[in-house]
């Protein structure tokens, strides 16, 4: 009898990972079929699953079990594919859907950028240019539409599932204005106005970023009547007096971009005004293995980095502000209080 011996763990996970590819083709081939949408409460077998979807049976469930193997759907002892909590994260309908995420960090752009991640590394810098002969936002919005769309949705979801964390997080005692800096579509400003009816917000972002707010924001919405729409670029200006600044996610592109911002920020505000920095770190984090990653993509397509808890609170320090508490919004998030000195 031959005795074959298993390899070693290491060399085990190793080869997992070198295929991780194989992973996220994937999750995006199993969210760009919509097969979690199709997929009820009762298993499926893969021709009946199939059908739903518009696709070959036997393809589809190579692709089921390839997940399934990542707990990404499970497969049941007579052959057929039931929903895990993964996989239901992958449906539109979910509370906390991850499908734009996911389709968002495995879009086309992404296969040309990532072999190239040694050239990043060599040089410090974006290979963008290099591989599209433009910078990765005019790309986008010149050259690759869906791919733009798909930015928007997986950050409008983003938003709105780390919104609510943030309005129970902060504490608004004798704060009557607060100023959403670089906030998209503000998500995270309606969510604190709505739990604080004695709060005005306004809403600083580019143009064409503002004219598409949430619609509780704009005209008509049940909060328009407390906020001000402010078009404006924060790297150059930030024309907004606030007891509370609110900068979420947006010191990421690069040191001279933060620098800028957080200046402009100091410059506008009232002595003894709040500036709340909210940001993914790479260290400290549950969510380290994600957050490396994003990190990791920045440099590839803007020559941005995520922050360490170090590295923010020094930038903040040397914009003039003083340093307060610094606490996990979520798995994902962690806020810097500061403080404008008198």
């Amino acid at each position: 009898m031959t005795t074959v011996t298993p390899p070693p763990p290491s060399a085990m996970r190793l080869r997992e990972l070198v295929f991780g590819a194989a992973c996220a083709a994937a999750v995006r081939a199993a969210a760009r079929l919509g097969v979690a949408d199709a997929l009820g409460d009762e298993p499926v077998d893969a021709q009946e699953l199939a059908a739903a979807v518009n696709a070959e049976p036997q393809p589809l469930r190579r692709l089921l079990r390839a997940l399934s193997c990542h707990g990404i759907f499970a497969e049941t002892e007579d052959g057929r594919f039931a929903h895990t909590d993964m996989s239901r994260l992958l449906r539109d309908d979910a509370p906390h859907s991850l499908r734009y995420i996911s389709l968002w960090c495995t879009e086309p752009w992404t296969w040309d950028a990532w072999p190239r991640l040694d050239e990043a590394v060599r040089s410090g810098g974006s290979v963008f240019h290099d591989l599209y002969g433009k910078g990765f936002f005019d790309y986008l919005h010149q050259d690759a539409e869906e791919s733009a769309l798909v930015f928007d949705r997986a950050m409008t979801a983003s938003s709105r599932q780390s919104a609510q964390d943030i309005a129970e997080l902060l504490d608004l005692t004798g704060v009557s204005a607060v100023a959403d800096i670089g906030g998209g579509q503000g998500h995270v400003l309606a969510s604190l106005l709505e739990k604080h009816p004695e709060v005005e917000g306004a809403l600083l972002d580019l143009p064409s970023v503002v004219a598409n707010a949430d619609p509780r924001l704009r005209d008509g919405g049940p909060l328009a009547g407390r906020v001000r729409m402010v078009p404006g670029d924060c790297r150059r200006d930030i024309p907004v007096q606030a007891d509370l600044y609110i900068i979420k996610n947006i010191l990421e592109w690069d040191d001279d971009s933060t620098r800028r911002t957080l200046r402009n920020v100091v410059a506008a505000a009232r002595p003894g005004a709040r500036v709340v920095v909210i940001e993914n770190l790479v260290d400290d984090s549950p969510s380290m293995k994600f957050t490396t990653a994003m990190d990791l993509l920045l440099l590839l397509n803007v020559g941005g980095a995520k922050h360490s808890k170090e590295s923010l609170i020094s930038r903040m320090t040397e914009a003039g502000l003083r340093i307060g508490d610094v606490r996990p919004v979520n798995s994902y998030l962690h806020a810097f209080d500061g403080t404008v000195p008198g």
